[in-house]
């Protein structure tokens, strides 16, 4: 049972709405468009290969991706792609930043229920531009208090998100699907996490086992199941 929180946070792609499987589907026909130089399974270690290189630049959300996967289908053409099939990328692309706003069960009987006794914020990565249109095509935007959209969610950036707040790390916790971005780094501060796994998860995203001894947090099946942790 969670005692003396002020603020709770949660992580926005796949823990508030669906976001990785739009990833994946794009990833596929991707795949599927380049089949003529090499097997679908070479192209998606390339790709990966070449979003993690241009996460410094570029940082993430789907403009990023959309980059990284025109610069793959460059690299392993040798640049023989066709112009129709970079423009069929493209459209990928634009076909992503329209996609729906399916919220994940109970996420919003859950923010109802919180956001009566507690401070609710937005804490997520990915590009502005996207995350702002996914929030104010939600219907749940009303029920936070803040929203930081940010470039990474490393220590520092959490150390500095709980400054500008002007709460104590103890005074958080942050509820998300990423071990690496959501959970680890705001206990490593002093503040407190719910993991709620997705069953699609970016390889990126993925935690090491041996970063994990010692973490204290909470695993849940749903995140509806969180409200039993936090005392009224």
């Amino acid at each position: 049972m969670f005692k003396n929180i002020k603020i709770v946070g949660f992580d926005a792609d796949d823990t508030l709405w669906v976001n990785e499987p739009f990833f994946k589907e794009i990833e596929e026909e991707f795949c599927d468009l380049l089949v003529d130089f090499l097997p679908n399974h070479k192209i998606s270690k390339e790709l990966f290969k070449t979003e993690v290189q241009n996460l410094e630049l570029y940082g993430y959300g789907v403009k990023a991706f959309l980059l990284s996967l025109i610069e793959t289908a460059l690299k392993i053409s040798n640049y023989k792609v066709s112009n129709h099939t970079i423009a069929r990328i493209i459209e990928l692309g634009k076909e992503q930043l329209k996609k729906p706003v399916i919220l994940l069960d109970g996420i919003e009987d859950v923010l109802k229920e919180l956001s009566e006794n507690y401070k609710l914020i937005v804490a997520t990565k990915g590009d502005l531009l996207d995350q702002e249109r996914k929030l104010s095509k939600s219907g749940i935007e009303e029920y936070f208090h803040h929203i930081e959209i940010m470039s990474d969610k490393k220590e520092s950036d959490y150390t500095k998100l709980l400054n500008h707040l002007e709460i104590k790390p103890e005074e958080f916790v942050m509820i998300g699907n990423s071990l690496k971005s959501d959970i680890i780094p705001v206990i490593n501060i002093g503040g407190q996490g719910i993991h709620i796994p997705f069953h699609t998860t970016w390889q990126h995203e993925t935690q090491l086992e041996n970063d994990l001894n010692n973490k204290d947090y909470h695993t849940l099946e749903s995140v509806s199941d969180s409200l039993k942790l936090f005392s009224k």
